[in-house]
């Protein structure tokens, strides 16, 4: 893949877009994470691995993050979001019975929705989350989500998150910066 021919902006205060401030929506200030974003797709291009990102709980913020940087838009693949368990099945390939099988909230579901976005990509590095970002169900534990970093090469990174019951968009932010720094993370392991 060809190099981006700009290596994109240098400062975080460019990297929304034109008219924009660095405030995403609702959520609050974004300024560090799309810094993190920025980080990443800088790796990314040094590396010549286009992400893609599946998304339950955050809603697609991840794939905004990553697509509101510019000079970037050639690493970007794709992002599913995949709310329900249909469309995890139907988008990225999971078998009904392993998602009734696990919950909905659990390493194997976030691992599997890794493997089915690396599956239905042409991507080198995906990121994909599952959680409850707010208080969930009367069973379910407020804030328990996990994120599963995966590289075309295999190396596959997964962390269980407990943001107990914090405001729900809170919790999205802290799920979008910790899946970018596991994403910076198992691009600089990529290189050794």
């Amino acid at each position: 893949m060809p190099s981006p021919a700009s290596p994109g902006p240098a400062s975080p205060s460019h990297a929304s877009s034109p008219g924009r401030d660095v405030q995403h929506g609702c959520l609050g200030d974004a300024a560090p994470l799309l810094v993190a974003a920025q980080r990443v797709l800088a790796l990314a291009a040094e590396h010549d691995a286009a992400i893609a990102t599946a998304e339950s709980c955050t809603g697609g913020l991840l794939a905004s993050l990553l697509t509101d940087i510019e000079g970037y838009g050639r690493w970007f693949d794709r992002g599913f979001v995949t709310y329900s368990a249909q469309a995890k099945s139907e988008m990225l390939g999971i078998d009904l019975v392993e998602l009734r099988r696990h919950d909905p909230v659990s390493r194997a579901i976030a691992e599997a929705m890794a493997r089915g976005a690396l599956a239905h990509s042409r991507a080198g590095l995906v990121a994909a989350i599952t959680g409850n970002a707010g208080t969930g169900g009367p069973r379910d534990e407020p804030g328990l989500a996990h994120i599963a970093v995966l590289r075309r090469d295999g190396g596959l990174l997964l962390r269980e998150c407990h943001y107990g019951a914090r405001p729900r968009d809170a919790v999205r932010l802290h799920l979008a910066g910790a899946a970018l720094a596991m994403m910076a993370d198992a691009l600089n392991a990529a290189r050794g």
